[in-house]
């Protein structure tokens, strides 16, 4: 195997989330094929714009050697390739893997002696080497750490982040042997300025990934249980909390909605491989069954706090502010406010969506859904900041306050603004 990193071709297949930053870093720095199948978006990073907002525009331009595309032609001689493409889950909480082997596929077509392919795409314990492997060989005819070798480096993109972005993160890498595992240290040591930790295994470092947000995903559904105990009491959890983390060792997780394309989902690729091989896992799908009803819980307040005004339910007017999973950014997948907007209609309510960081056209064909870029004054029932945008905070409480009519509902789900100045909030 040659240990040439400087000699190497990189193919990176995905450039979303994970795969755009990478292609921007390594192309400082080797040539490298950014592909993806989506011809629009690669036409709009080609005008150096990043609908995620994970790449400044200035960052293109620094990326000299960096070839953007949507033909399969232009990857078929590279060296080394990093599959990142999405992984998320079905109706039924299964792992959809299509993405990643049809990514797979692509990839064993055009494996050439010696190649390496590197996943970073979240996955279960032993799917690199159970799924991939199997596919890589039937489409290449090469052997498994023969002819070539893998490795699995997984992904820590935290989109929104300025200050964990991909350099700044230590990045965990794994292959198929002590020589593969050397090359990829010193190629992804090469562009993460936080370094590399050599995992022992592909399966330790799958494992390592899944876990990560699997933590993430229980204690947050800690603290959504003690919101729902709190608020039974008259007890504001924030002021809890507040207390509690005065102790030095105390975590400080807050309640909220849990959605995305990590922590909502990863849970679900380790209990599916836990029940494949015969183990009922408790703690974890407990917690995402508590995360997954918080939508409905956060109605229940809602319902109450209304009732309470004696604002009636039926045809009242409905602001939802935020739609992202996240604060600051404009990733929608799995949007556990898209949950909640759903059953305030089912209780024949009229409801505007408002948010700034979402793409109008793409929230209309996803979710059938009208942004309003400018809610009208004096006119809501009940307004719900969703998400705690930084421009929602910037707008203030008054300005928000100002959407509403004189009775009326102010429901804050992450405590963006004082409890004082509020109905209500978790």
């Amino acid at each position: 195997m040659n240990n040439n990193v400087k000699e190497e071709k990189i193919a990176i297949i995905g450039l979303g989330y994970v795969g755009l930053p990478l292609a921007i870093e390594f192309g400082k720095k080797y040539e490298v094929i950014g592909y993806d199948i989506n011809k629009t978006r690669v036409a709009s990073l080609k005008k150096n714009i990043d609908t995620t907002f994970q790449v400044k525009q200035s960052e293109f331009k620094k990326s000299k050697s960096l070839t953007l595309t949507s033909s399969e032609q232009d990857i078929k001689n590279s060296t080394l390739f990093i599959i990142t493409v999405p992984t998320p889950i079905d109706k039924k909480n299964r792992p959809d893997l299509r993405a990643l082997k049809s990514a797979t596929n692509l990839a064993g077509k055009h494996l050439t002696k010696d190649s390496v392919i590197i996943f970073e795409s979240t996955v279960y314990p032993g799917a690199t080497e159970e799924v991939c492997v199997p596919i890589l060989e039937e489409n290449s005819g090469l052997t498994f750490n023969q002819d070539f070798f893998c490795g699995y480096s997984p992904e820590r993109i935290n989109p929104g982040d300025k200050n964990h972005t991909l350099t700044r993160i230590k990045k965990v890498v794994s292959a198929s042997n002590k020589a593969t595992l050397t090359k990829l240290a010193k190629l992804y040591g090469s562009i993460i300025k936080a370094g590399v930790y050599k995992a022992s295994s592909i399966r330790v470092a799958e494992a390592a990934k899944v876990i990560e947000n699997t933590q993430r995903d229980i204690n947050i559904a800690l603290m959504n249980e003690l919101s729902l105990i709190f608020n039974e009491m008259d007890i504001d959890t924030l002021e809890v909390l507040k207390a509690a983390e005065t102790k030095w060792n105390f975590m400080p997780f807050k309640p909220g909605l849990v959605g995305g394309h990590c922590i909502g989902v990863d849970p679900y690729y380790l209990t599916h491989k836990a029940q494949e091989l015969g183990y009922d896992p408790k703690i974890i799908l407990s917690g995402r069954k508590l995360n997954n009803e918080m939508p409905m819980n956060i109605t229940k307040n809602i319902k109450a706090l209304l009732r309470t005004k004696k604002i009636p339910l039926k045809s009242s007017r409905v602001l939802v502010m935020g739609l992202t999973f996240k604060e600051d950014c404009p990733d929608m997948r799995n949007s556990k406010v898209v949950d909640l907007i759903q059953n305030l209609k089912k209780l024949k309510m009229e409801v505007d969506c408002h948010d700034p960081w979402v793409d109008s056209k793409e929230l209309k064909k996803i979710y059938g859904m009208s942004n309003k870029r400018n809610p009208k004054k004096n006119y809501y029932d009940l307004v719900v900041v969703a998400v705690p945008h930084a421009i929602f905070r910037k707008q203030g409480i008054k300005e928000i306050k100002a959407y509403t009519k004189t009775q009326s509902v102010l429901y804050d789900v992450k405590g963006l603004f004082n409890l004082k100045e509020v109905d209500g909030r978790l």
